[in-house]
């Protein structure tokens, strides 16, 4: 598939306010992206969407009847929206309340107000979901591996799926725990394991610490997908013996670096 540009997504912006929807389109055709519609309620945007599905949502956090959280739920329940790739424009700093869109498989969360950079990686992201490039791994075959995926949340494990296939991965098992995802380790080998962190039961730094000290497959690669953002935390992390930590959200150009540094070592 040929690798698309700014310039080729459709773009569906939704956000109440009629300035700050001139001063999204005007940063988005700054990134070469032209082709954008707009809603300014979830109503429309979903009226929209059903009859044209946009390559691209970005949308504002809250509206008059509602936030984007319950768009986003609308599209991943809905089969022929659930794939299109969502982006939350947000100045809401609230840890709790950001939790719920980096579960819920968005590719970025933009700040308000957000840089060209942060825009311009936000589309990146899309880009790379919509067209997808298998990695080269000069000790593997791709189609081979066998992946391993844990999260509680069923959205994030669609999302982290949707990045590793396009990847070319094809071999991918789902846990919806760490406790899970001990069981399938005693009876099935994997060449990586993606973890998120936090999960009830066992976490993923207790599920690290398992396949290290008492699995049968202590080297295995592990890539932790964590929301956390303190730094002393992160190094706790970092010591149970994970070979590298990944932000949520999970995005796919970060993912291909980390994946052949890991998969190559």
């Amino acid at each position: 598939m040929q690798q698309l540009c700014p310039s080729d997504l459709s773009i569906l912006l939704i956000e109440p306010s009629d300035v700050q929807r001139k001063i999204i389109i005007k940063q988005l055709a700054e990134e070469g992206a032209t082709q954008v519609s707009t809603a300014d309620s979830i109503a429309t945007a979903m009226v929209q969407l059903k009859q044209h599905k946009a390559d691209l949502v970005i949308s504002s956090l809250y509206f008059e009847q509602g936030t984007s959280l319950e768009l986003l739920a609308k599209l991943k329940n809905d089969a022929d929206l659930a794939d299109v790739p969502f982006v939350l424009i947000s100045s809401e700093t609230k840890k709790a309340q950001l939790e719920q869109f980096k579960q819920s498989g968005v590719v970025a969360i933009l700040p308000k107000p957000f840089n060209s950079i942060q825009l311009g990686k936000a589309l990146n992201a899309a880009i790379d979901l919509l067209s997808p490039a298998e990695l080269e791994l000069s000790l593997f075959d791709v189609h081979d591996v066998r992946v391993l995926v844990v999260d509680d949340s069923r959205l994030a494990r669609n999302h982290i799926k949707r990045v590793l296939q396009n990847l070319g991965i094809q071999h991918l098992t789902e846990a919806e725990d760490g406790q899970q995802a001990i069981e399938l380790l005693k009876n099935n080998m994997f060449d990586l394991v993606v973890t998120d962190f936090n999960m009830p039961e066992v976490n993923g730094q207790e599920l690290t610490q398992y396949i290290r000290e008492q699995s049968q497959q202590s080297h295995i690669p592990v890539l932790m997908v964590t929301s956390e953002a303190n730094e002393s935390h992160l190094a706790n992390i970092a010591q149970s013996g994970v070979n590298a930590l990944c932000d949520k959200p999970f995005e796919p150009e970060t993912v291909r670096a980390l994946l052949s540094r890991i998969m190559e070592h």
